[in-house]
């Protein structure tokens, strides 16, 4: 498209990136078109990981331009304005907060934290124009839901850091914070480790349940396509190496699942809610949004299963059909790829 129509920017998700590097790792198929007259690639939608920015810099030798919005805001929260100045992009950052948005870091109590360290990214009301004012119906929906868990703020549901420099660091929901033996760790940095093994197309880490330490983390991978044959206890075992060396050993890293697809949403967004609640055995609603249901089914066929360690994937056989969206009831134990 981009050589047929001479397109000069370009909007899409990290997953779409994604995608074409587990079928590409090597850009192979881009030599056989001309790219020069992309002036800019531009990302939203999800977390760009830093691994997947730098490979496609490193392809299209143009700027890769991350920006964070929301569908409540209307409008992108952090943003490298490229039409006004071409900022130093940061792989990992959308950059600095739009003009209007007062954004800040905080802990549960409110209290703003320090430089690079992980919490809420709220924003000091009010709110710029253009962004939600209520919802449709709903005005003490909207105060419960965004307004009231941090008075003066709006809470975006996302956790991150500022680095000495002020560009924001958005690293998942805050929901995909878990708590490791009393330490508070996020699975997007974990995520943020794992991709950046050469085999790993895409990840997910989850939040298990744990009797002794409250949560501990497990890693979901899946692989590329030119990955034949790999040995799952030996990548296992370098995935762990990664996280304890990059994360530390409070991280208790030591799960890690081949899966051949994540669930996603049609707009490209992990179902990481929906994963953690089949994993931990709760029940779980299929969102309409859902683009590959056949995905639940492999996840729900990887925790019936018992798999040794040294296998990779699963037996597609042994996967039970796609269930319709509506409310399931799933019981049974986590059981993953453990060296």
């Amino acid at each position: 498209m981009v050589s047929d129509y001479k397109v000069k920017t370009l909007f899409t998700s990290p997953t779409a990136l994604r995608s074409i590097r587990k079928a590409d790792p090597h850009a192979s198929l881009a030599k056989n078109y001309d790219l020069s007259c992309l002036d800019a690639l531009f990302l939203a939608g999800e977390r760009l990981d830093p691994d997947t920015w730098t490979w496609a810099t490193a392809l299209l030798e143009k700027p890769v331009i991350d920006h964070w919005w929301q569908t409540e805001t209307g409008w992108a929260i952090c943003a490298s304005p490229h039409g006004i100045e071409h900022l130093p992009l940061r792989a990992g950052s959308p950059s600095f907060p739009s003009p209007g948005y007062n954004v800040e870091i905080v802990d549960d109590a409110g209290l703003t934290v320090g430089v690079l360290d992980e919490g809420h990214i709220v924003i000091r009301l009010p709110l710029p124009p253009g962004t939600l004012a209520t919802l449709w119906k709903g005005d003490q929906r909207y105060i419960d839901g965004y307004l009231s868990a941090l008075p003066g703020y709006y809470l975006t549901g996302d956790s991150g850091y500022f680095d000495r420099e002020g560009y924001l660091y958005v690293m998942g929901r805050t929901d995909d914070i878990i708590n490791v033996a009393g330490h508070r760790l996020s699975t997007g940095s974990m995520e943020q480790v794992l991709s950046q093994h050469p085999f790993v197309a895409e990840c997910a880490v989850i939040g298990l349940h744990d009797p002794i330490k409250g949560q501990k983390p497990a890693g979901y991978v899946v692989l590329k396509s030119d990955v034949v044959d790999a040995d799952a206890e030996v990548l296992a075992t370098e995935l762990i190496a990664m996280v304890r060396g990059q994360i530390g050993a409070v991280a208790a890293f030591k799960d890690v699942t081949v899966v051949s697809a994540l669930p996603k949403t049609r707009s490209g967004k992990i179902l990481r809610k929906t994963m953690r609640q089949i994993i931990n055995g709760e029940d779980y609603v299929v969102p309409p949004t859902i683009d590959n249901i056949e995905a639940i089914s492999v996840i729900v066929a990887t925790i019936r299963s018992s798999t040794p360690a040294g296998s990779v994937g699963f037996d597609t056989a042994a996967r039970p059909p796609a269930q319709p969206a509506g409310k399931h009831h799933h019981s049974s134990p986590h059981k993953g790829v453990s060296p």
